[in-house]
């Protein structure tokens, strides 16, 4: 084929690929201009009149702050020992999750010598444990357990090693055979060969793993405050509850939160950016 009639043809296919896409994205835009039409005649208020009123609330909210003054301040600081409760949440179901998740990862790797009819059991394990959302784990160990702290980080440390544990076994079976295979040729037994073989090869990328599933588990606890496992959840649901508002402490607990947010993402970003960067590239 020569160049001429090669590059015809890769013209051809880029319109083809446009006329696709466009046809795509049509077929897109129907679908949501039906779906509306059905759900605005579902819906027993109209969703403009609705979506006008969407920036109400928090207008509100930010109207209050501001007629706080400097006393804002001083509600924002009201609420860090509620914060620090939520981030003790995370940090403890952080740790407990990631301890689990590298149990359960290195039972379920094929290529470490684990036990075959392990594998699966401990893969069906981590999918049910990443199956449930915290909230729905937390209603249920609330509802045996009673509110408070604890529900909550059982749940976020369960769904935790579920969903950590099947990163961990993916990094796993990118490993290097060969220390492993050299352990072996000397006499070293199972727990050996995967303290001194495979844990230095993978821990950098656990770290970064677990790290950012902090971020997650801080939003997590957050949240399952707001269904009564302690922390600041709680406050927010008195504050912004029906009848019982108060916008300047809700915009402080907003505030309060963003700041957090920000600041685990920035740490973990460093520390992730640390720990993946080769040696000696300082």
């Amino acid at each position: 084929m020569s160049v001429a009639a090669l590059e015809t043809q890769i013209i051809a296919l880029e319109r083809q690929r446009r006329l696709y896409s466009g046809l795509l994205v049509l077929i897109i835009v129907l679908i949501l201009v039906a779906g509306y039409a059905e759900a605005e005649s579902l819906n027993s208020g109209s969703f403009w009149l609705g979506l006008q009123k969407f920036f109400d609330y928090p207008g509100a909210i930010v109207s209050k702050a501001i007629e706080a003054g400097w006393g804002f301040f001083a509600i924002v600081l009201e609420f860090v020992p509620a914060l620090i409760e939520t981030i003790n949440i995370a940090l403890v179901s952080t740790l407990i999750g990631g301890a689990l998740a590298v149990v359960l990862a290195f039972a379920s790797t094929r290529m470490l010598d684990v036990w075959p009819p392990l594998i699966p059991i401990t893969r069906r394990l981590m999918d049910i444990m990443r199956a449930f959302p915290e909230l729905i784990i937390a209603l249920f160990l609330i509802y045996v357990l009673g509110g408070g702290p604890v529900p909550a980080m059982i749940a976020v440390a369960f769904h935790t090693a579920g969903a950590l544990g099947k990163l961990f076994s993916e990094v796993n079976e990118n490993i290097d055979q060969k220390p492993i295979e050299g352990l072996r040729s000397v006499g070293a037994n199972w727990v050996e060969r995967m303290r001194f073989g495979a844990l230095p090869q993978v821990l950098p990328n656990y770290l970064s793993y677990l790290l950012l599933r902090l971020e997650i588990n801080v939003r997590a606890s957050a949240i399952l405050g707001y269904v009564g496992a302690g922390g600041i959840g709680v406050e927010l649901r008195r504050t912004i509850g029906w009848g019982r508002g108060a916008g300047d402490e809700t915009a402080a607990i907003f505030l309060l939160l963003f700041l957090t947010i920000m600041a685990v993402d920035q740490l973990s970003s460093f520390l992730r950016l640390r720990l993946t960067r080769p040696i000696g590239t300082d």
